[in-house]
C-alpha cells in the first residue's frame, strides 16, 4: 500500500463508493415503503367503516358486491398480519376481530357479519422492501468503481512507471535502455528526456574511462624513466624513490584494471565452483601471512568469469584480513542465490562513510589506521565485477564490532533447475 499506484487506486475506489452509498441512502429515504403500523391502522379503519356500513347484514353485503362466505380455516390465516390489524382496531376502540386469510390463492381481509358468515375484502400485500435491490445496485457500483479506479490509476501513473522502469534498467555501465517515444505529449517528452540523459550519461562514462585509461598508461613511461634514474641515486635515497615508484605503479595498474572491468563485454560463464575458488584465495592470503578462515557449501556453482570473480573476492577478503585483523568467510545458499559473508573484528567504518566505500580511490583513514600500500580501488573493482555477474555486494558494521561484507551471486542455471 506504499506505492502511489495503490494509494491512488484506493482513493478513487473510496470516493466512487462513498458517492454511491450516499446516493443509495437518499434514494432509500425517498422510496422507503410505509411502515407496518401505518399499514395496519389503515386497514383497521377500513374494517370499521365496512362493518358500520354492512351492520352485520348479508343482504347488504350482497347488494354492495362484497364477497361473503363461511369462516376461514385456521391454516389459511396469517397470524402476524391478523394480530397487527386487530391491535390497531383495539387502539381505536373497536371490539370485533378480523382475520387475514388466503382463499383460493388470493389474500382477503375477513370481517365477521352474522353467525358463521364473513365478509371478505381484497387485501394487498405489504410493499416489498427496497433493501435487496439497493444492495445489488451498490454491489454493481462497487465492482464497477474498482475496475474504473484501477484503469484510471494505471493511466495516471504510467509515466511514473516508465521512470521506474528506466531507472531499474540502468546496468553496471550506467547505460539506460532506450525508451519508445509514444503515448500522450507529456509521456513522449519524458521518454525523450530520458533517452537524451542516457546518451549523455554513456558519453560521460566513456570519456571518464578513456581519461582514466590514458592517465594510467601515460604514467608508465615517466615512471620507467624515473626508475632508471633512481638506479644512479645514492643507496640511502634509492630505497625511498623505488618505494614511491612501486606505489605509483600499483595505482596506475589498479586504474587500468578498473577500466577493463567496466568496459569488459565478456559474458558470465556458468558453473564456477565457489568453494574451491574461496579456498584458493584463502590459501594464497595465508601464504602472505594473513589470517583467513573459510567454510563453504560443497558443489555450489555460480555464474561469472572465474578470474574476475577471483579478483573481486580476493579484494574483499584481503580487505578484511589486512584491515580487520583477520577474515572469516562463510558460504551458503539462499534460494537461487549464493551468499558469501566476509566478517572481521576490526575497527569498522563510520556510518556516515559507509555509502562511499565503493568510490574509486576512497580510503577510510579514521577507521582504518593500519598503514598499507594500495590505490584505494580494490572495493571499486570488486563491485564492478560482482555487478557485471548479476550479483550484489553490501558492507555494514557488525553490532558486535568489525565489518560484514555480504556478496550475493546468482547460482548457475543448470544447478538451480536441478535443485528445483
Amino acid at each position: 500500500m506504499n506505492s502511489l499506484h495503490a494509494r491512488l487506486t484506493l482513493l478513487l475506489m473510496i470516493a466512487v463508493t462513498a458517492v454511491a452509498v450516499l446516493a443509495a441512502f437518499v434514494t432509500y429515504s425517498i422510496i422507503d415503503p410505509p411502515r407496518r403500523q401505518s399499514f395496519d391502522r389503515a386497514f383497521a379503519q377500513e374494517a370499521r367503516l365496512v362493518s358500520a356500513v354492512l351492520k352485520g347484514s348479508v343482504e347488504e353485503a350482497d347488494r354492495l358486491g362484497v364477497k361473503t362466505g363461511p369462516a376461514p380455516a385456521t391454516d389459511t390465516i396469517s397470524q402476524q398480519q391478523t394480530a397487527g390489524i386487530n391491535a390497531a382496531l383495539a387502539g381505536i376502540g373497536e371490539a370485533f376481530g378480523v382475520v387475514v386469510a388466503t382463499i383460493d390463492g388470493d389474500t382477503y381481509l375477513g370481517i365477521p357479519l352474522k353467525g358463521d358468515v364473513w365478509a371478505y375484502l381484497p387485501f394487498p400485500a405489504l410493499p416489498q422492501s427496497s433493501i435487496r435491490p439497493l444492495t445489488a445496485y451498490l454491489t454493481v457500483v462497487v465492482l464497477g468503481s474498482v475496475a474504473v479506479a484501477i484503469l484510471a490509476a494505471n493511466k495516471i501513473v504510467s509515466p511514473l512507471r516508465m521512470l521506474e522502469t528506466a531507472i531499474a534498467s540502468v546496468g553496471p555501465d550506467g547505460e539506460i535502455l532506450h525508451i519508445d517515444e509514444k503515448g500522450p505529449v507529456e509521456v513522449r517528452a519524458t521518454a525523450r528526456a530520458l533517452n537524451r540523459l542516457s546518451s549523455r550519461l554513456k558519453t560521460a562514462m566513456e570519456s571518464r574511462m578513456r581519461l582514466v585509461a590514458a592517465a594510467g598508461h601515460d604514467l608508465r613511461t615517466p615512471m620507467t624513466r624515473m626508475r632508471l634514474r633512481a638506479e644512479f641515486l645514492p643507496p640511502e635515497e634509492q630505497g625511498t624513490w623505488l618505494k614511491d615508484l612501486e606505489e605509483l605503479d600499483r595505482i596506475a595498474d589498479s586504474a587500468i584494471r578498473l577500466v577493463r572491468e567496466e568496459v569488459s563485454d565478456q559474458k558470465a560463464e556458468g558453473g564456477v565452483p565457489l568453494g574451491p575458488l574461496v579456498a584458493e584465495i584463502g590459501q594464497e592470503l595465508r601464504d602472505l601471512g594473513l589470517s583467513v578462515d573459510w567454510q563453504a557449501v560443497p558443489g555450489l556453482l555460480v555464474e561469472g568469469r572465474p578470474l574476475a570473480l577471483k579478483r573481486a573476492l580476493r579484494n574483499l577478503v584481503d580487505n578484511a584480513a589486512s584491515h580487520g585483523g583477520g577474515a572469516r568467510v562463510a558460504i551458503r545458499r539462499d534460494g537461487e542465490w549464493a551468499v558469501i559473508e566476509i566478517s572481521d573484528d576490526g575497527p569498522g567504518i563510520p556510518e556516515a562513510l559507509l555509502g562511499r566505500v565503493f568510490e574509486p580511490f576512497f580510503r577510510v583513514d579514521p577507521g582504518r589506521r593500519k598503514s598499507r600500500p594500495g590505490a584505494g580501488l580494490g572495493l571499486a573493482i570488486a563491485k564492478e565485477i560482482i555487478d557485471q555477474a548479476g550479483g550484489t555486494v553490501r558492507i555494514e558494521n557488525r553490532p558486535e564490532g568489525g565489518l560484514r561484507q555480504s556478496v550475493r551471486l546468482p547460482v548457475a542455471p543448470a544447478q538451480g533447475s536441478a535443485a528445483a
